[in-house]
């Protein structure tokens, strides 16, 4: 029996973090083969997908900056981390039959298509998966801003974010034993209780175009595929019902 998608199109945001796995830093090819295979079963459904990597794993331009190096240089160290993980779930998703393609937002054509949108959404037409790398292309912007927009250029149906814990929470799950996990919240809810899942400009961005956010939890295996199908995981945040 063919399982049944709640979702078209969709944009999956991954930290970067996310693809070190117990080492840290760097990146862990079991873990990126294991996530390589969950996202093969999503496309295997008919979805049409698009990713954005962070690239905390190697580089974070805010760390570098809080220590002293100037923040547009830092950044711009941290869009290059991207690519790399870009390329390494590019290269994971093909050993596995996926076609795939990485568009860049820095110019660098000997190893990836510069960000094209239109020609984004014919790979997406053609079920190829397009991952979108070097972030927004402009300093003092994250990943989450960059898969904000991205999501939106391409008409995604829904942004779906990846993290280590299984939705929002009242407070850290970890530190504070009574967090509640919230099941549905507003943009503005997200907003006011200053709740650190994406940034703020993020969150703006999805707020001002109906763009719904999924925050569930990466470790688990299978979520990904749980999330399109529309099982009740993790945490949707949309407008006011």
């Amino acid at each position: 029996m063919e399982e049944k998608t709640c979702y078209r199109r969709v944009l999956l945001k991954l930290s970067g973090e996310a693809l070190a796995g117990d080492q840290g830093y760097g990146i862990d090819p079991a873990v990126i083969g294991a996530l390589a295979e969950e996202i093969k079963e999503v496309v295997d459904l008919g979805v049409e997908l698009a990713l954005v990597i962070g690239g905390g794993n190697i580089f974070r331009g805010v760390a570098a900056a809080s220590q002293g190096m100037e923040r547009a240089s830092a950044d711009y160290m941290g869009m290059l981390a991207t690519v790399i993980n870009s390329l390494a779930m590019q290269d994971a998703l093909e050993k596995r039959g996926v076609l795939t393609r990485v568009q860049t937002s820095l110019g660098m054509q000997a190893v990836a298509e510069p960000y094209i949108r239109r020609r984004a959404l014919r790979h997406l037409e053609k079920k190829r998966v397009v991952i979108f790398a070097a972030g927004t292309g402009n300093p003092y912007f994250s990943t989450d801003t960059a898969a904000s927009l991205r999501a939106m250029e391409i008409g995604a149906d829904a942004l779906l974010k990846a993290t280590q814990v299984d939705g929002i929470y009242s407070a850290d799950p970890k530190k504070d034993k009574n967090a509640v996990r919230f099941s549905h919240m507003t943009y503005k809810d997200v907003l006011g209780r200053g709740l650190r899942v994406m940034d703020t400009t993020a969150i703006s961005l999805c707020m001002d175009h109906g763009l719904p956010i999924i925050v569930f939890d990466l470790h688990q295996r299978g979520n990904i595929k749980r999330v399109i199908c529309g099982e009740g995981i993790g945490t949707i945040v949309k407008g006011e019902e």
